[in-house]
């Protein structure tokens, strides 16, 4: 059947990259709910119906499936709303902008399809790179290393036409800076790819380039529970003209590497090199599917009964280690 969406908070990433998502899933975007008067006038110019509220929405149009991408501190009422209605959800990362509220989505969700929207782990790269791990293509892993960055300066709009200010510097609104805006896909990227929970963590904080309340990079390094060790720097202040998404996985018999993989777009590349001899080879995935896209068809099979990986449970486990981790660092930015 055609899975018919609704979108909650229909700012630059619902609009450009999920949107478009839903659609290259085989989904129709049906309704979105938001009270700026902007958003509703650029679904309504693409015949989409636009809502003031989630529940207005979820009480007029007929949804299979509802995508929360409000901001950090605002996810947990249109949640409840969807769980309400009886509509599976698919809600942006992080869970909340605070442990507290994550905690209470977490009982609100309970024995309700709910899935947290780390589009990471459904890139067809990474998918392509967990399966090579799997058949030993490196042996066994050793470490992940990470760089996701980007350049997010207190004047940075979200798009030429603009869409309100930038949350994603409130500490209210986000629940902090680049790290968890940026840092949770990676960490549950890393687990997803050698198979493993994070167990330990640790993260160093900087507020170096930009004036704003939040930090604007940071370093995380941890280790799974089999003792893969993960590394990640992410970051607001490198400049997007520089070298700034790879993702390696090194093992005792090899090395992936993708680069230009993570993000919210299609492409890049894996390579896999072999430890013993030396040699390079590609590792082909589905280059012209998007991480939205991919996302949008699990999450639809998910609705559809099918096998899933979607886990409230192992979310609320990752959020947890986060906020100790990082709680810790803010006390020392």
């Amino acid at each position: 059947m055609t899975m018919r969406w609704g979108i909650v908070g229909f700012g630059w990433v619902a609009r450009d990259y999920m949107a478009p998502g839903i659609a290259a899933a085989g989904g129709t975007l049906v309704a979105i709910a938001d009270p700026s008067p902007m958003a509703q006038a650029s679904a309504m110019s693409g015949g989409i119906l636009a809502y003031d509220t989630a529940e207005a929405m979820l009480a007029d149009a007929a949804l299979d499936c509802v995508y929360v991408a409000t901001p950090n501190n605002r996810h947990a009422d249109p949640v409840r709303a969807a769980v309400a209605a009886g509509v599976p959800v698919l809600c942006e990362k992080p869970i909340a902008a605070t442990l507290a509220d994550a905690e209470a989505i977490g009982a609100a969700v309970a024995g309700h399809l709910y899935g947290t929207a780390f589009d990471q782990r459904h890139h067809p790269a990474h998918r392509a790179m967990a399966q090579a791990i799997r058949d030993g293509a490196i042996g066994r892993p050793i470490a992940v290393r990470i760089v996701y960055a980007c350049w997010v300066d207190p004047s940075w709009s979200p798009s030429a036409i603009g869409d309100g200010c930038n949350w994603r510097a409130d500490p209210a609104a986000a629940g902090g800076g680049a790290v968890i805006d940026l840092a949770l896909h990676g960490l549950d990227l890393a687990a997803m790819l050698v198979d493993e929970p994070l167990d330990r963590l640790h993260i160093d904080l900087q507020r170096r380039i930009h004036d704003y309340p939040v930090d604007d990079g940071g370093i995380l390094s941890g280790r799974t529970a089999g003792g893969v060790l993960v590394q990640s720097h992410v970051a607001y202040n490198c400049p997007e003209v520089l070298p700034r998404r790879r993702l390696e996985i090194l093992g005792e018999g090899g090395l992936l590497v993708a680069t230009n993989t993570m993000g919210q777009t299609e492409g890049g590349t894996v390579i896999r090199r072999c430890a013993r001899t030396g040699e390079e080879t590609a590792l082909p995935f589905g280059a012209a599917l998007s991480p939205f896209a991919a996302q949008a068809a699990a999450f639809a099979a998910a609705v559809r009964g099918e096998a899933h990986d979607f886990s409230i449970d192992r979310d609320l486990s990752l959020m947890r280690l986060f906020d100790a981790a990082y709680t810790e660092a803010r006390s020392c930015l």
